[in-house]
């Protein structure tokens, strides 16, 4: 068990865990408790850039403008509606998350997400000023069926992000000397 509440609107943003973790399933079942929303995705959809934006825009509803690339989920991800997000919060959670781990643009999907989620979890726009809505919680949970926390740290390390790891899991944030 950790610290880490996904209902709330505190880091990290992106949790990487073992499949069946019963502290991620109490959470998950709290925020819908408390009207936010999990949208589950499938692994096998998300192989290739083309299929997450595909995946995301379908389950988040992102609206027909949007741009198909990799700074629009971004700007769509800091967005997302009350309906999609039961005006409480989301938690994207990705299943079998093993057929990800080698694929090219895995890196970048998780800075992407924590870049998106950054923004939603604040009240605040990139310059520091009050936005026109509440903060909103969301994160982004990957599920492995063979967990290897030293790999999956090592695969997500970059400049721009904050990877810890703890026992069963590791997390992933934005570095704010690199985005603020």
């Amino acid at each position: 068990m950790t610290a880490f509440d996904i209902t709330g609107t505190s880091k990290p943003w992106v949790i990487l865990v073992p499949q069946g973790e019963a502290w991620v399933d109490q959470q998950l079942s709290r925020l819908e408790s408390m009207g936010g929303r999990v949208h589950r995705f499938d692994s096998r959809e998300l192989t290739a850039p083309e299929g997450i934006y595909r995946s995301f825009a379908q389950a988040l509803r992102l609206p027909g403008s949007f741009g198909r690339n990799w700074d629009a989920l971004v700007d769509c991800l800091d967005d997302l509606c009350g309906e999609v997000t039961g005006g409480v919060g989301i938690a994207g959670v990705v299943q079998d998350a093993d057929r990800l781990l080698e694929a090219e643009h895995f890196p970048l999907f998780v800075s992407v997400l924590c870049q998106g989620a950054d923004r939603a979890n604040s009240a605040v726009d990139l310059d520091g000023f009050p936005l026109d809505r509440p903060a909103i919680a969301e994160h982004f949970v990957f599920e492995f069926r063979d967990f290897d926390r030293e790999k999956v740290a090592s695969r997500i390390e970059q400049p721009d992000l904050i990877v810890t790891t703890g026992d069963g899991f590791v997390a992933a944030t934005l570095d704010p000397d690199e985005w603020h």
